[in-house]
């Protein structure tokens, strides 16, 4: 079963592989891809920042555990939350709201504490009430800064690409209330 699944996926990769033109690229040292784009063709740059608040414990937590794989001895590997999480212009959870972020995540590392996200950031206040971005990717919360991708969005945001930059807020996080401030950059035609 194995080498014909084997056979099959090469066979498969080969004929679509001779049905593409490559696309020419240039990488930079950072290992970004730049491709040719149209003259006419103008991309639109937006910076967000806001903070995420996961709340945790108390009479209205904001995320709660929907898989438990507690009979294993993997370290927590495949416990998977999900999310309604505020977001707020500044880092006090009573600070102006922006926004919610809503999705999921879980322990998808055997080796560290890597999660997979899942995060649609669902606007509600000023030129962007309405709007949507999607972030989909690898965070390694036991780094304090890390980077991860925005993959699409709506409204405002529609053809969105770019990335997060998540900082987890230590000096002002307790068990029951964890701080992420969020730095967005996203490129929309």
């Amino acid at each position: 079963m194995k080498v014909s699944l084997r056979f099959f996926f090469l066979l498969f990769f080969t004929l679509i592989s001779n049905h593409f033109t490559p696309i020419n690229a240039i990488f930079s040292e950072q290992s970004n891809i730049m491709l040719p784009t149209h003259q006419y063709h103008t991309q639109k740059l937006t910076h967000l920042h806001f903070f995420y608040h996961d709340i945790l414990e108390g009479n209205s937590p904001t995320v709660i555990q929907i898989i438990d794989p507690s009979n294993t001895s993997s370290g927590g590997f495949g416990t998977t939350f999900m999310m309604d999480n505020l977001l707020t212009k500044g880092p006090d959870l009573k600070s102006t709201k922006v926004g919610r972020a809503q999705g999921l995540f879980g322990l998808a590392s055997l080796h560290d504490r890597g999660m997979v996200m899942l995060i649609n950031f669902v606007f509600s206040e000023g030129n962007y009430e309405g709007s949507t971005l999607s972030l989909v990717g690898r965070n390694p919360v036991q780094d304090t800064v890390r980077e991860m991708p925005i993959v699409g969005g709506t409204g405002v945001f529609r053809f969105a690409k770019g990335y997060a930059i998540a900082k987890s807020l230590w000096d002002i996080s307790t068990s029951e209330h964890f701080v992420v401030e969020y730095n967005i950059t996203v490129s929309c035609s």
